[in-house]
Order: C-alpha cells, then sequence, then structure tokens
C-alpha cells in the first residue's frame, strides 16, 4: 500500500503560476555558490535548513537530480507502509495530513515555515533531498537519522537532466552543447554532479549511511529493495518484497505518472533506461567525460559502486 501524494501534482501546478512570471534569467538563483530553481526554492527556505529536526527514524533518500529519485521516494513510501501495515483508514489520516500541511515533495523545496510544519508529521516520515551534505541540516548527523545515498553515471543523468530541463516549466530551454558545458561547469540546478557524489563519500563509511545505485537496482529490483529494507529495519516477507517491486517497476510508474505528478508525469518518467548517453554525447564529448570522472570520482569507494566501466564506455 503506498501513498498517492496528488498533492505533489498540485504543488507543481502552483509553481507553474509563479514560473510564468519568470524571465530565463531569473530562473534560477544563487545560494552559497550553487543554482537552485526560482519556481520551488527559495532562498529564505534553504537559510531556515537549519530549523529542521530531524528524528532517529527519518527514512532519508539523497539524489542528485535525475538519479531515480522519483522511482525511489515512490518504492520507499511502499516499503514504509507495507512494513508499518497501516489500515486502509490510517492511510488516509497520513496522506490528508501531508496535504493540510502543505507538504512539498523535496524537504528544499516550499516555504521556510515547512519545517515547523513537519514536526506534526507522524513517525516514520520519507523524506526526499537533492542536497549535498554539507547542506543538510546538521541534525541529521546529530541525530544519526539514516541517510540512503542514491548514484546513478553521470553520461546518463546528464543526458536525462537536459531532456528534464527541456521539458519542465521551471527551467529554461538549452541547446545540448551549451548544457553540456554547463553541466560539466556545475552550472545547473543543485551544482556540480562530481562534487555531490565526491561529498557523500566523505560519509560512506558511516554506518547511518549507505549508497545504493540506480544501475543496481535496474539490473535486480528485488535484490535491492532487501537492500534498502535491511538498512531502515523494514519487516518484510518475501511476498511484500515482491509485490512492492512489481508496482515500482518504471512501466508501473510511468502508467501511474498522471495520478501522481499530474500532467508532468511524462516529463518525470520519460524513458528509465540505462545507456540512453550514447544518444547525445559526442565521442570527444564522452571522452571528456570520462577524463573527468577519472580526476575527481573514481578512485573513490562511492565511485567505484557506479561501475564507470560498465555503463559509460563503449
Amino acid at each position: 500500500m503506498s501513498k498517492n501524494r496528488k498533492h505533489v501534482a498540485e504543488f507543481l501546478d502552483n509553481a507553474l503560476t509563479d514560473c510564468a512570471q519568470l524571465t530565463p534569467e531569473e530562473s534560477y538563483f544563487s545560494y552559497k555558490g550553487v543554482l537552485y530553481p526560482t519556481s520551488i526554492c527559495k532562498q529564505e527556505t534553504l537559510e531556515a535548513l537549519e530549523s529542521f529536526e530531524a528524528r532517529k527514524d527519518d527514512v532519508i533518500l539523497a539524489g542528485y537530480p535525475k538519479t531515480g529519485t522519483n522511482w525511489l521516494d515512490h518504492i520507499l513510501n511502499s516499503l514504509e507502509s507495507t512494513a508499518a501495515k497501516y489500515t486502509d483508514e490510517q492511510m488516509k489520516k497520513r496522506i490528508a495530513l501531508e496535504k493540510e500541511l502543505e507538504m512539498t515533495p523535496r524537504l528544499e523545496f516550499g516555504d521556510p515555515d515547512k519545517f515547523k510544519r513537519m514536526e506534526k508529521l507522524p513517525s516514520r516520515r520519507v523524506i526526499i533531498t537533492h542536497l549535498s551534505p554539507h547542506s543538510l541540516p546538521k541534525s541529521i548527523f546529530r541525530n544519526k537519522a539514516k541517510v540512503l545515498v542514491l548514484i546513478r553515471n553521470p553520461k546518463d543523468t546528464l543526458v536525462s537532466y537536459f531532456h528534464f530541463c527541456n521539458n519542465f516549466f521551471c527551467f529554461p530551454n538549452y541547446k545540448w552543447d551549451e548544457y553540456f558545458s554547463d553541466f560539466m561547469n556545475g552550472k545547473v540546478g543543485w551544482g556540480s554532479y562530481f562534487d555531490h557524489v565526491a561529498e557523500w563519500d566523505k560519509y560512506i563509511e558511516d554506518e547511518n549511511i549507505v549508497a545504493i545505485s540506480y544501475e543496481e537496482l535496474k539490473e535486480n529490483l528485488n535484490l535491492g529493495l532487501k537492500k534498502i529494507a535491511k538498512f531502515f529495519g523494514f519487516s518484510l516477507t518475501e511476498e511484500e518484497i515482491q509485490s512492492v517491486a512489481e508496482k515500482s517497476s518504471f512501466k508501473a510508474m510511468k502508467e501511474k505518472g498522471s495520478e501522481t505528478h499530474g500532467v508532468y508525469g511524462d516529463v518525470f518518467f520519460r524513458k528509465g533506461t540505462v545507456g540512453d548517453w550514447k544518444s547525445l554525447l559526442s565521442e570527444s564529448q564522452s571522452q571528456e567525460m570520462d577524463r573527468r570522472f577519472e580526476e575527481s570520482v573514481a578512485g573513490t569507494k562511492i565511485g567505484a559502486k557506479l561501475k564507470y566501466e560498465v555503463y559509460c564506455k563503449v
């Protein structure tokens, strides 16, 4: 039994209204050297992040944009609610409370007062963010909340992010070569992919943090779900794991996209494949990415989990 968060679509609709008034130059703002989309993030909210008080039993997912966070958001909610054995009435109350409290789909989205409202949410809270460790509230680490770090190979992340920006209202349209350059230089929403991965690598030995790759979930979703369930302490049977896996396939998510994300369902769930980078990257761009990966994260433990040689070489 998964949460049907229709208020996510409502949040996106409201953001569309705000976005319509923005020029391309106003689409982003910079906070501490990192760009954020103006229509869904506010500087005041980022400044107020430290007021968020994490709980030890929070279920936190952190992933750079377009690494599969919408997919894993659904999976985590399904695992949590299945393990908790909520009745239909309990589930309805939880969903109604989220809507009443105007919960936004990412920790850093929305207004700065949201952190006070989040205190009214019952445990276990499922919290999703695109933020790097240095931008997250310190209470997450102080209170030893568990964080699942989602990673995806940089070439597919780049291509997925490019298509997303050109099909989603919050971002100005880009030409491919222009976007490639901006991505490589960290001039995109949430900053540098490479810095994000390298920063999380510093925490990879923490017992409350574990990394999982988009690719390993695509290879064997059942095995990935068991790993996630064990990490968060979800007590689930083999049958329950299988049921969540079947309902969480990319095909199933895409079919329900209009239900969960309104008219933007096809934008959030475009292809869901591994290797789509071959459709856009030129040979020179591919080699440039290879060099950058080698220089920045190839030698890290989290970088090794990406299996770059398998997924990013022809």
